[in-house]
């Protein structure tokens, strides 16, 4: 196993977590990591739907090169959901704590797990 493929295991598992743990973010950091004004119904939603990716995220660290579509899927999810936040923030000054939030935690998560990643599985044989 090379130091790469090690640091994107740590990398899945770091992220999986941090997934799992955005409702905690919400109610500890609100102006960081929710919209306002606040509607339960979105809130529940999106927190769902990111601990389940938090889980995958979690089981897939223990076969990243098995795993490539899931990793890349939540690389590009991030990027997109990161910069069309990020633009909503700057647009509406209301948000702007985003920018210091869930935007650069996303596009973080993009940026690193696109330069562990590897781009095809590479044979052993």
């Amino acid at each position: 196993m090379d130091e790469r493929h090690r640091y994107l295991q740590i990398a899945l598992i770091i992220v999986g977590i941090a997934f799992l743990l955005i409702y905690p973010l919400t109610k500890i950091w609100a102006s960081g990591w929710l919209w306002q004004p606040g509607q339960y119904e979105y809130e529940q939603m999106i927190i769902g739907v990111y601990a389940t990716l938090g889980v995958f995220l979690l089981l897939a660290s223990r076969q990243p090169e098995a795993n490539l579509s899931l990793i890349w899927f939540t690389v590009w999810s991030s990027l997109a959901h990161g910069l069309i936040m990020g633009v909503q923030a700057v647009i509406d000054p209301a948000e702007r704590g985003h920018l210091f939030g869930d935007v650069p935690a996303l596009l973080l998560v993009a940026i690193v797990l696109a330069f562990l990643t590897p781009r095809k599985v590479v044979s052993s044989t």
